[in-house]
């Protein structure tokens, strides 16, 4: 698998439970087998999809070869890729439910927050995550990939950071090849894969207009394994921040355990304890991917819904005691992020306002011409036509995706559809585009402060 689709591989590689599981009776050997011939064939249809030049065009090949093999290890791997494209696209609960992982309880996770003596008290991470990075000066954040939720809070939080001396930002995904970003100011589609994604360029584009020094610290050489790709992203890091700069403080976004600071990592150490043996510097590790909400509540921490229940947040949170001690659900985590459940508008989540950093612009489909599936996308007016949109949604009259009640459309009271888009206040050009990529309609709009 080419080194930027790496993410969970089988599925379950970082010792995650998937939903999905084999449901025949049938070997570990056998099941092996079927996950390996599946990922090649979904690495396949991956390279076919990726000769297309319309991500919309991309989405639609995956889509008919996940509906075309119904084989639960295709389902399960495939389901993954399909995600991301989900992702990419705006429909972030279609997203969340092709590829979702349970986070049950674990015999090592620590004490609930709300255990009766605990000490610890429930604080906005907004507000508690620059507070704890003071005293740091690496400060790592990992995510789900294709759950764009769990890089929304770090998009927030960029700007505090950067207020408290932080002046490098590391991004996992970016390609070292893309020479240009930080003249130009905003990622492409050369940038790197997961920054197609809005809410990922968006934590780019962010980074860049703060100050930061932005890297990009991917494995570049062809590795033998997992240990030898956190080796190579250490050095990489090592060399382009802290050999550069010995009094660099540094925020890093990476995926999963790429983050964790101690104890088992696959078939050797994490690139966090690579980077630690390089520099003997401190590092806060924020755990985004164990305390969101899954598709299901079996599919949730046991200590998630007691929290949900308990305290009723609107914003994510973490637990801190009165020595200013974090709560982390593991060992080799220091502070674990709550998020809460979502709440949905015209089909798409309101958490795409970033805190109130966005507001949402409404949208029909009277600019598709009838052309269905449509692609409204909504750039920066200061970028150019290759920027990574800062928010883009399909409008169809019917989903393109299966979906447990979260549709990405809903009818207008023209009977086309429509949804929101989510803008910071400012001027952007909007297209409308069909499966081929041809644009159906582009005009510039002004977005206020109170859109919709």
């Amino acid at each position: 698998m080419p080194a930027r689709w790496i993410v969970v591989a089988s599925g379950c590689a970082l010792g995650l439970m998937c939903l999905a599981e084999p449901v025949r009776a049938q070997s570990a050997a056998q099941w092996a087998a079927e996950q390996e011939a599946a990922g090649e064939k979904a690495d396949r249809i991956m390279l076919e999809a990726r000769t297309h030049q319309s991500l919309l065009a991309q989405y639609v090949v995956l889509r008919r070869a996940y509906d075309s093999d119904h084989s639960e290890a295709f389902q399960l791997i495939f389901g993954q890729y399909l995600s991301w494209y989900l992702s990419f696209l705006g429909d972030y609960p279609d997203a969340v439910q092709s590829f979702a992982i349970t986070q049950p309880k674990q015999p090592d996770d620590n004490p609930s927050p709300l255990a009766e003596g605990s000490g610890y008290t429930a604080q906005p991470a907004l507000d508690a995550i620059p507070a704890l990075a003071k005293n740091y000066r690496i400060v790592m954040f990992n995510e789900a990939h294709n759950v764009a939720l769990t890089r929304s809070l770090t998009v927030q939080v960029l700007g505090r950071l950067r207020a408290e001396g932080f002046n490098y930002f590391a991004a996992e995904t970016l390609s070292a090849s893309d020479t240009q970003l930080a003249s130009r100011g905003y990622p492409t589609e050369k940038s790197g894969f997961y920054t197609e994604e809005p809410i990922y360029a968006e934590m780019v584009r962010t980074a860049l207009k703060l100050g930061f020094k932005v890297v990009a610290y991917e494995a570049t050489s062809e590795t033998a394994n997992t240990d030898q790709r956190e080796t190579e992203q250490a050095k990489h890091l090592y060399q382009q921040v802290f050999e550069q700069d010995p009094q660099a403080r540094l925020v890093i976004n990476a995926g999963y355990d790429h983050i964790v600071t101690s104890g088992r990592y696959l078939d050797g150490s994490s690139m966090a304890e690579h980077l630690h043996r390089l520099t003997h510097l401190p590092m806060l590790a924020v755990e985004q991917t164990m305390l969101y909400p899954r598709p299901s509540r079996r599919g949730d921490h046991p200590y998630y819904e007691k929290v949900m229940k308990t305290l009723h947040p609107d914003a994510p949170l973490v637990f801190v005691d009165a020595k200013g001690n974090p709560w982390a659900l593991r060992k080799g985590y220091d502070v674990s992020v709550f998020f809460p459940p979502e709440k949905f508008e015209h089909g798409r989540p309101t958490w795409l306002s970033l805190g109130g950093l966005r507001v949402p612009y409404y949208v029909t489909g009277q600019h598709c011409q009838e052309h269905y599936p449509c692609l409204v996308e909504a750039r920066y007016g200061s970028e150019g036509a290759d920027a990574i949109a800062a928010d883009r949604l399909l409008l169809d009259l019917a989903p393109l995706a299966d979906n447990a009640g979260h549709l990405p459309i809903y009818s207008s009271n023209q009977g086309l559809p429509s949804a929101d888009l989510y803008l910071r206040p400012g001027k952007y050009q909007l297209t409308f585009s069909d499966d081929n990529g041809r644009v159906l309609h582009r005009e510039n709009i002004d977005v206020g402060t109170a859109a919709r």
